[in-house]
């Protein structure tokens, strides 16, 4: 697709990799919506992109079926999005509650359903649109302490896997990406690393998939950083 013709939505777009998807694709001329939870971090950011804010917990259905709504309502259509809420909770399995693994759950996996079930509603009345599952690294190979975190990851490509076969007909591209650790503002502070990912190749990747033009589309794309040296 030509990205000045996005019309997207961007979840978890206030900071990090959110951040900077949004920020490129603005800066490709697309009409831009992000969403998040602190009303007050969501305005500044949106101020500094120009992009539309909504206020909206993605694990909560009635804030997705009122956001996707007034995406729509805003731009007049809609076709791209980009889910991309998440956050990491790690622990060893003996150390790992049940609702920590809740939580984890309610906005890594139940959350993406949720916004990739009500965007995915109108992209086959449109008969066409574009859904981006920003997953992980880990969402590959499970490692010690991911017990809540990885298996969202792996649950989330369970999830990209089968929209993908239902969507294809309708001319809606299903893709995933799977960032290893990406350095955002968080890291700065602490002991960031220049040569390990940045939000701004994430945002990158994301882009150039979205780009290829409509009758094709990569189902995925694992993005890591070339000699990190830690």
């Amino acid at each position: 697709m030509r990205l000045e013709n996005a019309l997207a939505l961007v979840t978890g777009g206030s900071s990090g990799i959110g951040f900077a998807i949004a920020h490129k694709l603005i800066a490709a001329g697309a009409k831009v919506a992000i969403c998040g939870r602190d009303e007050r971090k969501l305005k500044r950011a949106a101020d500094d992109l120009g992009a539309l804010a909504i206020v909206a917990d993605v694990a909560v259905e009635r804030d997705v079926v009122a956001m996707i709504r007034r995406v729509i309502d805003e731009f007049g259509d809609y076709n791209v999005l980009v889910n991309n809420a998440g956050f990491g909770s790690f622990a060893p399995l003996l150390e790992t509650s049940l609702e920590e693994m809740q939580r984890v759950y309610a906005t890594n996996v139940f959350g993406a359903m949720l916004v990739a079930r009500e965007s995915a509603r109108h992209f086959v009345s449109k008969n066409t649109g574009n859904i981006v599952n920003v997953a992980s690294t880990a969402g590959q190979r499970g490692f010690a302490g991911g017990t809540a975190y990885a298996s969202s990851k792996f649950a989330l490509h369970g999830l990209t896997e089968c929209w993908r076969a239902e969507l294809r007909k309708s001319n809606v591209r299903v893709m995933q990406i799977n960032p290893s650790e990406v350095q955002t503002a968080f890291f700065r502070g602490r002991g960031f690393n220049p040569r390990k990912l940045q939000a701004e190749d994430i945002a990158e990747a994301i882009a150039a998939m979205l780009a290829m033009d409509d009758r094709a589309f990569a189902p995925e794309m694992t993005v890591w950083a070339t000699n990190p040296q830690d």
